[in-house]
């Protein structure tokens, strides 16, 4: 499996933590930045993770910023990309099983990391269910 990851300052601690769990388990991870904590436009880093993942270059993708929002907003704007933002294990999967999506987006100040790194293995392991939830992300890009 091949991961892109990336986010912006309010995700730098997640995602070097992210990063450095997942190659301990024998994970291939390209982090796309920030490679440091100071402030930095989300959208700079963002479209690659989406480019990559879109690309079929990646497998799978993890943007982490403050909110989750703006991270989810960008990657959603490339039309090969179903970014779903999580908060808990339970969407997590959901987001994979049903929605197909292949970017999960983690909100770091408002879930703490163990929770995160959770979402992580749970979305990861998760597959899509196909069946009638296939004609749904059918309908999902313009």
């Amino acid at each position: 499996m091949k991961i892109a990851i990336g986010g912006d300052h309010a995700g730098f601690t997640y995602k070097e933590k992210i990063t450095q769990y997942l190659k301990e388990k024998g994970i291939e991870v390209k982090d796309f930045g920030p490679y440091a904590p100071e402030s930095v436009d989300y959208p700079d880093f963002v479209h690659p993770v989406a480019n990559a993942v879109a690309d079929k270059e990646f497998d799978l993708g993890i943007l982490i910023c403050g909110s989750g929002n703006g991270v989810a907003m960008t990657a959603n704007k490339h039309q090969q990309i179903r970014a779903a933002l999580c908060w808990n294990t339970d969407l997590a999967a959901l987001a994979r099983q049903h929605n197909n999506a292949n970017i999960i987006c983690i909100p770091e100040r408002f879930v703490d990391y163990d929770l995160a790194q959770s979402m992580v293995d749970t979305f990861l392991s998760a597959e899509f269910e196909g069946g009638r939830h296939q004609t749904r992300v059918n309908k999902i890009s313009c």
